[in-house]
């Protein structure tokens, strides 16, 4: 870091260690925040697992608005490519080795989990949310499926059923981006029925001008919609229905915007030149149901349904260019469904909860992309020679070939359904053996059945090399320009492929055990290990047109846990340490045709290590401190690719990549009669965007962002400023050197806002 960062992020982190949670300088310690995400409701003290908790009021000192905003200002998680995903102490939520259909991570919002193809524009805003929870570490026993590297977990406020409030905020910043918030609540039935209605508008110019078609590449318009009931029945005490329904649409840059670096200025100066649309449009729609009845005192019942229907596209022109050459058109629509019942038990030594759980989801991928792959000069000199022609010879007439017709235009239609149902039973329980030691214990046995169906139709739409420019009818090199011709014709049709299915079940079972110990009320350590899953499935060979079915992958988790607090709970400070073991991970291999011929197997094995040091510090009631450290080394340990196999990458001795060695973050709040302020920072240390022995070419160097926020509070009413990148760091998520374009990141920005609480 350079020296100016050093000190902004010392003054961030002076009074405290790290930060999980903040809260303002008025509310309560961090022992009151409930963590919701393990489904016991406990604090957050009393919770071992890893959790990373972004409140109401941290959210608004600091001005955060996406879900990317918080992946960025949390110890061991980052984003990846711009907003197309995230990592948890280093690992893909879609998987370390790009294979796969299962997720590593899973984000979800009231119970109802998110289909990852959403997650770059959906319904993660934090306009009227009660809480977000990053879960780091599998959490295999409670939530099962698609949690083999930790959960996210976002709550929205719930209605109320005694008194009637309202918020309100307006924002708007430069590059004319602009967002309108409003939410307003209160009973039907006093005591009895309640409702909560939030909106979100958002409008934003972009930042990426297009030379060649105008306008922003990056422009976006949102809108996002949440109604609440809840009912609290005089006539059943004990009895909490809630019932909530999120609609959400967006229209915008794609998951990921490139900008040219060959031109001047290109931080500042934003620009693309692709001739067809770069665009991402979501619809969304989730609803919930959630359920709960005491049946005598600390024991209670509650179900859970969810459905949400999820549409996305996402359009690209790949090669960035003003010509006409390459453009993907993908079009995502699911259907998820899930059905929970737990019942939870809170007893003098036993505590715990034990559930059902269902779940299915279908739907798919339809594709309708334009592609250039690249002529395969090998396999064409390759197929000369077993005609009968010298080694020297054959290489010679595929190195013209190629000059002539240096890649294979194609049109590649696909429809790729796939189905996923999951039938769990699971349990997790705390028994204390005396007041200081507990014994923890859990299992999750988990069912899945998946199907996943792909029919390919591939087209060759250019023009082919005319024999008679590389000699006479007849001649052996005529010949042979025309064998090569129906070569390439055939390369086309081979990936062509009528309605094929596969259909895969595993059963899996994943115990947790564990030991804590409460040293004194303010001190408790704590040992857990654990086994994670990530189910198989099957997956497509584009360029042979095949099925090809994979395995699941395992890993073992040992986790180590320290929940304190000092001063008289003026500071609070927690740290985990962890270290996890994982086999058969799931991982593309090619397998030689062209840079199509690729599917999933199982062929890695890795393990990764390091911690979380997270605390907060109230220095005066006019003044809190928070930071966080995280630290995480991965390694792919072994890469045991299949027979037939031709991947020039060997992941052995590789890191996974976006795993930031060290990831920092800090801010500190103060209040000075009506005026309020908050000045955050965060490090993420240098990154690989790729994998294997030459993944140093992809090296991206650490970087520093600063942000602050200053506001003057008079009642019901703020009226503030705030700044984005602060100090103009100029970074990238990606570089894309061989095109000219890299994905930038979000440049010094000001703006001002006001909101009103009533």
């Amino acid at each position: 870091m350079r020296a100016r960062h050093i000190s902004i992020m010392a003054l961030a982190i002076a009074w405290a260690g790290t930060a999980s949670a903040q809260q303002a300088p008025d509310e309560p310690q961090g022992d009151e925040i409930i963590v919701t995400g393990e489904k016991a409701n406990r604090t957050l003290q009393e919770t071992p697992t890893s959790v990373a908790v972004t409140t109401p009021e941290r959210i608004r000192q600091e001005n955060i608005l996406t879900i990317q905003d918080i992946y960025n200002r949390t110890a061991n998680v980052a984003e990846t490519y711009g907003a197309a995903g995230f990592t948890i102490r280093g690992i893909n939520n879609q998987g370390v080795g790009a294979g796969g259909n299962a997720d590593t991570a899973t984000v979800y919002v009231d119970g109802a989990p998110i289909p990852r193809e959403a997650l770059f524009g959906g319904p993660t805003d934090l306009w009227d949310i009660r809480q977000v929870e990053i879960l780091r570490g599998p959490q295999s026993t409670i939530q099962g499926l698609n949690a083999l590297a930790g959960a996210i977990v976002l709550t929205t406020r719930d209605a109320a059923t005694s008194d009637y409030s309202g918020d309100a905020r307006v924002l708007w910043s430069e590059y004319d981006d602009r967002t309108f918030s409003a939410a307003v609540g209160g009973p039907l039935v006093t005591g009895e029925l309640g409702f909560r209605l939030s909106a979100e508008h958002r409008n934003d110019r972009g930042l990426i001008r297009n030379v060649t078609r105008g306008g922003y590449d990056d422009a976006l318009e949102s809108l996002n919609l949440r109604g609440k009931l809840k009912w609290t029945p005089s006539a059943l005490p004990g009895l909490e229905v809630q019932g909530s329904y999120n609609r959400v649409r967006r229209d915008g840059g794609y998951l990921y915007e490139y900008a040219r670096t060959d031109a001047p200025s290109f931080y500042r100066n934003r620009t693309s030149t692709g001739d067809a649309p770069s665009r991402g449009h979501i619809k969304t729609d989730i609803a919930v149901l959630n359920a709960g009845y005491d049946i005598a005192p600390g024991l209670r019942l509650t179900s859970i349904t969810s459905y949400n229907k999820t549409n996305t596209r996402a359009l690209i022109d790949t090669d960035g260019t003003a010509a006409d050459l390459q453009v993907v058109d993908n079009t995502n629509d699911f259907r998820t469904w899930t059905q929970e019942m737990r019942l939870n038990y809170v007893g003098d030594r036993l505590s715990g909860v034990v559930g059902a759980w269902a779940y299915r989801r279908s739907g798919g991928l339809v594709a309708a992309n334009r592609l250039n792959i690249t002529t395969p000069t090998g396999t064409i000199a390759a197929l000369l020679q077993g005609g009968g022609f010298p080694a020297a010879a054959a290489t010679q007439i595929a190195d013209l070939y190629t000059r002539s017709l240096p890649v294979i235009p194609v049109a590649y239609a696909a429809d790729s359904p796939q189905s996923v149902r999951t039938a769990a039973l699971f349990a997790d329980a705390r028994y204390r053996l005396t007041d200081q030691l507990s014994l923890i214990g859990g299992f999750r046995y988990d069912h899945e059945a998946n199907r996943y169906t792909a029919e390919t139709v591939a087209t060759f739409t250019g023009t082919l090399p005319s024999p008679a420019a590389f000699g006479a009818p007849g001649t052996p090199l005529f010949l042979a320009i025309s064998a090569v011709n129906r070569g390439v014709l055939g390369l086309v049709q081979g990936a062509n492929s009528a309605r094929a299915s596969n259909a895969r079940s595993f059963d899996a079972f994943l115990p947790k055990a564990g030991i804590s110990m409460d040293w004194t009320p303010d001190l408790g350590t704590t040992f857990t290990v654990q086994r994670a899953y990530r189910s198989g499935g099957s997956s497509q060979n584009p360029a042979r047109a095949l099925l090809v079915a994979y395995d699941p992958e395992y890993s073992w988790n040992y986790v180590g846990s320290l929940r304190s607090r000092w001063w008289d709970g003026k500071l609070t400070l927690n740290a985990n340490v962890f270290y996890i073991d994982w086999k058969d991970q799931q991982t593309n291999a090619f397998f030689g045709l062209n840079e199509f011929d690729y599917n999933t197997v199982n062929a890695g094995t890795s393990h990764l290590y390091g911690f979380e040091i997270e605390s907060q510090a109230r220095i005066s009631r006019a003044v809190d401190a928070y930071a966080s450290v995280g630290h995480v080394r991965t390694k792919f340990d072994d890469f045991s690719l299949p027979g037939g196999a031709t991947s020039a990458i060997d992941l052995s001795g590789s890191e996974f990549p976006y795993a930031a060695r060290w990831t920092i973050a800090g801010g500190l709040n103060t209040r000075v009669g009506p005026i309020v302020g908050n000045l955050n920072a965060n490090y993420r240390g240098p990154v690989y965007t790729d994998v294997g022995v030459t993944q140093s070419q992809g090296r991206l160097p650490g970087r520093t962002v600063v942000n602050a926020r200053i506001g003057w509070e008079v009642k019901q009413f703020t009226l503030f400023a705030f700044a984005r990148n602060l100090l103009n760091e100029e970074y990238q998520q990606y570089d894309f050197a061989s095109s000219g374009r890299a994905i930038l990141g979000d440049p010094q920005t000001f703006g001002g806002g006001v909101e009103a609480h009533f």
